[in-house]
């Protein structure tokens, strides 16, 4: 094809298969959003940039396909960074674009003009300014290449306006399909064969990569073929089913810490697409006296409490398989109750005149989802909350940000999540979260789209009152007052209800399986 770099662009993010571009539109960035006008590519307009790569991150968390946000210079670009770099931390693949002023004012001090590829640089996996225009379409290739290769993560290219406006020929690079996985080494996997069977009390960790290199079903069949009980991390929920008796769900799970508990008693820890972003090793190996197996597509990261005595470098599905042919033993009997304890907690009946907390909350909420309905989880005290207490049946169904840990990636993600998928969707956030992107339910209601918004009030940084209660005995700098969330949400055409009562929010859950984009205030005690 002959035309612009900027319509060259946007060819190549036909061939990627990019179907929305989130953004906010700028003067240098007019050639781009005009060959987005006329491509089969729909940019959508949001309200921040911070939003936009929120969008771009959960559509690339829940889909493995790398989410597209578009920002111009300057301010626009560093609004993009948060969730661009939560992006990276969560392993999430997308591909951020942004624009530039001409080169001829790049050289020195100009209007809005930063460096932003030096900027971008520690936040992301590659990262360059498209300065060439007969290298547009393999920087637009290896951005996608790159972003969406295990471990996935952002990329960033910067277009410069007097280069999207040039004139060349090309045509996109194409697809081949994903880079194969290592298969197993042999010596390797005989060495983790013989750890797990030297072990009394073995336990599978399973870890963010459990669920995004879908390595769930080969996971199950493991646990199938060995009993061996399965904890996960807050990114690594629903690998294993719940339901299932040897799941523990997460490190936190339980009355009283019963998950925990186990993973203390446990000699052999199976580390599967372990991230230690998501969860710091001092907490589960304090001691440093496990026998770890390390199971995932890269090597360990360097870590005194993390030092695996042996390493699998795979594909996790492939190193799966080939443990469950070669481990001989079951270890069903070793903290077979736990479950039940854990899972009989986490699906207790509150009686409606419990207190309305975020745990008595989310038995009511469970049961209002059906096993593929998404749970967007902003950040903050009832984020601890859902990763201990929400049942997860399926892999990918409940979305947690805990390698950044980003607050305000609620609004936007759900937003994200029900473009991408047919399944309902509801976002659980906090009233600090929720305000800090909440203009984007214009963006929602623009879009026609419908989940559920559930808003937990307690006018306050929740998790900071409590640390600093619990170092100093009191708190400072952490409170805060809120507008009429139900007027707030109204203003915008959206149905929202306020609720004081378990019983009341378990009525208001008939909003999940509607087609209305809705809000529900639930307004916590103490």
């Amino acid at each position: 094809m002959t035309g612009t770099v900027a319509e060259l662009l946007v060819s190549c993010l036909e061939s990627e298969g990019v179907e929305n571009v989130f953004g906010v539109p700028g003067e240098e960035l007019e050639d781009l959003l005009f060959a987005l006008r006329d491509s089969s590519v729909t940019f959508v307009p949001v309200r921040h940039e911070q939003g936009a790569a929120f969008m771009a991150n959960v559509h690339g968390r829940l889909t493995g396909e790398a989410g597209v946000c578009l920002a111009t210079l300057g301010p626009g670009a560093t609004n993009l960074i948060t969730g661009v770099a939560d992006a990276q931390l969560d392993k999430a693949p997308l591909v951020a674009v942004t624009g530039q002023g001409g080169r001829e004012r790049l050289h020195k001090e100009s209007h809005q003009k930063l460096d932003v590829v030096h900027a971008f640089g520690p936040l992301v996996k590659w990262n360059a300014q498209l300065s060439d225009a007969e290298a547009t379409a393999e920087t637009v290739r290896k951005a996608f290449k790159v972003a969406q290769h295990e471990k996935p993560g952002a990329t960033h290219v910067e277009v410069p306006e007097d280069v999207a406006a040039e004139e060349v020929e090309g045509e996109p690079l194409p697809d081949y399909g994903p880079v194969a996985r290592p298969a197993p080494d042999d010596e390797a996997l005989a060495a983790a064969v013989e750890t797990i069977e030297s072990a009394e009390r073995p336990l599978v960790l399973a870890g963010n990569g459990a669920v995004r290199t879908d390595a769930a079903a080969a996971l199950r069949s493991f646990v199938d073929e060995t009993g061996m009980p399965v904890v996960g991390t807050y990114m690594g929920k629903g690998a294993l089913s719940d339901r299932d008796e040897r799941s523990l769900m997460t490190l936190d799970s339980g009355p009283d810490d019963e998950a925990a508990r186990a993973v203390e008693r446990a000699d052999c820890v199976l580390a599967i697409g372990y991230d230690i972003a998501e969860h710091d090793p001092a907490g589960w190996n304090p001691d440093r006296d496990k026998r770890v197996v390390h199971l995932d597509v890269e090597p360990a990261e360097v870590y005194a409490h993390y030092t695996p005595d042996v390493e699998v470098v795979s594909d996790p599905s492939a190193g799966l398989e080939r443990l469950a042919d070669a481990v001989d033993g079951e270890w069903d009997v070793w903290c077979a109750d736990a479950h039940e304890r854990v899972y009989e907690h986490a699906t207790r009946t509150p009686r409606p005149d419990d207190p309305v907390t975020v745990s008595n909350t989310l038995p009511l909420l469970r049961e209002a989802m059906a096993d593929a309905d998404v749970l967007i989880s902003d950040v903050g005290s009832h984020k601890l909350a859902i990763a201990r207490d929400f049942p997860t049946y399926e892999p990918g169904r409940c979305v947690i940000s805990n390698g950044l840990a980003s607050m305000g990636i609620g609004v936007p993600g759900g937003l994200a999540a029900d473009l991408a998928l047919e399944d309902d969707v509801v976002v659980a956030t906090g009233d600090g979260g929720f305000l800090m992107n909440a203009a984007e339910l214009e963006t929602a209601t623009r879009l026609g789209c419908s989940f559920t918004v559930v808003v937990y009030r307690d006018d306050e940084y929740g998790v900071i009152t409590e640390h600093q209660e619990e170092h100093r005995g009191e708190s400072f700098g952490t409170r805060f007052t809120n507008p009429d969330l139900v007027a707030f949400a109204e203003s915008f055409g959206v149905p929202a209800r306020r609720v004081e009562s378990l019983a009341e929010f378990g009525e208001a859950l008939d909003a999940v399986d509607s087609d209305e984009l809705s809000l529900v205030e639930v307004v916590l005690d103490g």
